[in-house]
């Protein structure tokens, strides 16, 4: 089964509506999709639905239950913080042996895992570890997502070199369209593969703010040859 890694240059670049696009174009395609979202912080009870692993969960045709919330994601907390912050709040921690292993344990039945990470690639999980080691130590080719508002650049070409310093092979670039772009979504991608001319870039277009607006994304597996 193939097994990636989503993650992002920092948090509300587009990662949930990537992972979701992938996974409802995955099972469109006749694949059985296996999501995750381990860590999730700002959760709202009240907005289950809408929480990043109830789209997730809606992207793959699967009901919103507690019961399938909690197999996605396992560590869910209140605060919009780093992980390690909003868990503090709550007097927990991210078990990091714990979080690997069950981002690990992957259904048999799956042909695909499409594991989301939390916040930016930097992004604190506990005291020690941050989404870059949870990437390393899962061994996954990772997929970057960035969105396309000033000083996109510079985070997202930081992002690139340290995924590289912790040997993390790098499946593509994904630039979803920020609300506000400084610049033609042509002339940032020009500018990127200046400097990583060997790294597949793809351009998803700002999409209608619709329910499910993830089923309005241009393909992306063929992209990412899945």
């Amino acid at each position: 089964m193939s097994n990636f890694f989503i993650t992002g240059t920092g948090t509300e670049v587009g990662k949930t509506l990537i992972s979701a696009a992938i996974c409802h174009q995955l099972t469109m395609a006749g694949k059985v999709v296996q999501p995750l979202k381990p860590v999730l912080s700002g959760f709202e009870e009240n907005n289950v639905d809408s929480s990043d692993s109830g789209i997730l969960l809606s992207s793959i045709g699967s009901k919103i239950t507690k019961e399938n919330f909690l197999k996605v994601t396992p560590w869910c907390f209140k605060a919009p913080l780093s992980p390690d912050m909003a868990a503090e709040r709550e007097n927990r921690s991210i078990n990091f042996n714990k979080l690997i292993q069950f981002t690990l344990n992957k259904s048999d039945s799956a042909d695909i895992l499409i594991v989301e990470g939390v916040g930016g690639a930097m992004v604190p999980l506990d005291s020690k570890h941050t989404v870059m080691d949870w990437i390393s130590n899962v061994d996954m080719p990772a997929i970057l997502v960035a969105g396309s508002y000033l000083g996109t650049i510079s985070h997202t070409l930081t992002t690139l070199e340290a995924m590289k310093s912790y040997g993390i092979s790098i499946k593509g670039l994904i630039i979803s369209e920020s609300p506000e772009s400084p610049v033609s979504l042509e002339e940032l991608v020009i500018t990127i593969r200046r400097y990583v001319s060997n790294l597949p870039i793809f351009v998803v277009p700002r999409l209608p703010d619709i329910p499910k607006n993830w089923e309005k994304a241009p393909d992306l597996i063929s992209f990412l040859n899945l």
